[in-house]
């Protein structure tokens, strides 16, 4: 009968008291909760994202009988940041986000998200407070952080930031991964993304959570570039018991490089033979009229309701999966 619900009463009760408890811990720290639009005529131009979109008739420059494409938020991030250049200061939103990817145990299209915002936060400062938020919820202890040149050296031992695509094809080789499709792969960070989930990411977190930061400057369109080592942005993401729940930036604010890189994505998109999208001009002008320093984290509500009421599958979470709505 797959007109019934997924999501058990007990599931749905929990996954309340959760929500509830999240509020009170931003609105304890004086962050203020907003809304955004889900609809945008811009979206993202990530090469491994894609959005879902639809057609309006009645924009004021609508030519007549012709529509205007929008594109379904993958992630309240434009906005928001468009809230936080009018001075909003620190701010949280709950929202639903939608993907054009397949469902699968932790995969839905449409998913319900957690993304806040801190100012003068560094990426440092904004993991210790998802830690916090972590320890809340899931009763979980302290957890690690590690470099994704240290992951990738420990467990692989081979260096993401200087490895060739024929070394990372070799080691995947080596390690019973290579398939047709990938020995003609010349994308290195694809290759390190196939590696990271296939070897590395089985093997953290299982314990504790796991903060992995630094990613390659090329896998961090939206973060600022490390003073440090130029050749990482300052990115992390959060592992816990074989799921991917978080995904951090220290934000970049220079409204050019952010052109620039939206640009880049768009000339890999049409080498791939993807569509390129419409950069979100809204969104360049408030990081022209000026972006506050700060830090913004997504962090993925189903699969921290599946961790805390330990379920297997994420339709378990959630009340009519995409097969059922």
């Amino acid at each position: 009968m797959d007109w019934q619900p997924t999501l058990s009463v007990e599931i749905a009760r929990k996954r309340a008291q959760i929500i509830a408890q999240i509020r009170a811990f931003f609105h304890d720290k004086k962050v203020l909760e907003v809304e955004t639009p889900a609809l945008s005529q811009g979206t993202i131009t990530d090469v491994h994202i894609e959005a879902l979109d639809c057609h309006y008739n009645y924009l004021q420059e609508s030519a007549v009988n012709k529509a205007n494409q929008l594109y379904l938020q993958t992630s309240p991030e434009f906005a928001m940041k468009r809230l936080l250049a009018s001075g909003y200061g620190d701010i949280f939103q709950i929202c639903k986000a939608y993907r054009h990817e397949s469902f699968g145990r932790y995969h839905n299209p449409e998913f319900t998200l957690l993304e806040w915002y801190r100012l003068g936060f560094d990426h440092f400062q904004l993991m210790d407070e998802v830690a916090e938020l972590l320890s809340l919820v899931l009763k979980c202890e302290e957890p690690e952080k590690l470099s994704y040149q240290q992951v990738f050296l420990h467990y692989v031992n081979i260096d993401p930031l200087t490895a060739t695509t024929v070394e990372l094809l070799h080691l995947l080789e080596s390690r019973g991964k290579l398939s047709d499709w990938i020995v003609q792969e010349d994308d290195t960070d694809l290759l390190l993304q196939l590696i990271f989930s296939e070897l590395i990411e089985p093997q953290i977190g299982k314990k504790v959570p796991c903060f992995i930061y630094h990613f390659p400057r090329t896998q961090a369109a939206l973060a600022k570039i490390s003073p440090i080592d130029n050749r990482v942005a300052e990115r992390f993401e959060c592992y816990y018991k074989g799921i991917e729940l978080v995904n951090g930036f220290h934000e970049l604010t220079d409204a050019k490089q952010q052109q620039q890189r939206f640009e880049q994505d768009n000339q890999i998109r049409k080498l791939k033979g993807l569509a390129e999208k419409p950069i979100d001009k809204k969104f360049i002008a408030a990081l022209q009229t000026g972006l506050p320093a700060c830090s913004g984290v997504a962090l993925g509500i189903d699969r921290l309701i599946m961790l805390a009421c330990n379920c297997a599958h994420i339709s378990d979470v959630i009340s009519f999966p995409i097969n059922r709505s």
